[in-house]
């Protein structure tokens, strides 16, 4: 099963707003939100709400792909996110996600017996590639007890 194959079949609201996770590895990952008039604001374009899980399904992603090796002794957790809507989204957007800090690094600091930080970026782009908005989630592994 790949990482978004595992989101999908876990994760609710990725279900729910029928995201697609086009790539999904330690380097990027790449989610789609599909255009759907169920999930539009007032003036046509998808809701701040559906693009900010579509950003927040990408952090997710690749931090998933980068340290799923981990999981057995660490849950990785969001601990804060903000998000700036750049320009009006319409159609198809699509979230492209990409780790802050070196994966070592971070493995690094867990190994020390620490609770790591680490940034994730996401920008959001229309179909004509303009970016719509952009958005950091800063996710920790959490040492399992």
């Amino acid at each position: 099963m790949t990482v978004g194959e595992m989101l999908v079949a876990t994760v609710p609201m990725a279900r729910t707003l029928n995201l697609e996770f086009l790539e999904t590895t330690a380097e990027r990952a790449v989610v789609r939100l599909p255009d759907q008039a169920e999930y539009h604001n007032h003036i046509g374009g998808p809701h701040a709400g559906a693009m900010f899980t579509l950003a927040e399904s990408a952090s997710g992603a690749i931090v998933i792909a980068a340290f799923g090796d981990q999981m057995s002794r660490a849950v990785p957790l969001a601990v804060k996110a903000e998000i700036g809507y750049k320009k009006l989204a319409k159609g198809v957007v699509t979230a492209t996600a990409t780790l802050g800090r070196p994966v070592a690094e971070v493995i690094a600091e867990l190994d020390e017996g620490e609770r790591p930080e680490f940034p994730v970026a996401i920008e959001i782009q229309r179909a004509d590639g303009a970016v719509t908005g952009e958005m950091t989630v800063v996710w920790t592994l959490r040492p399992n007890a």
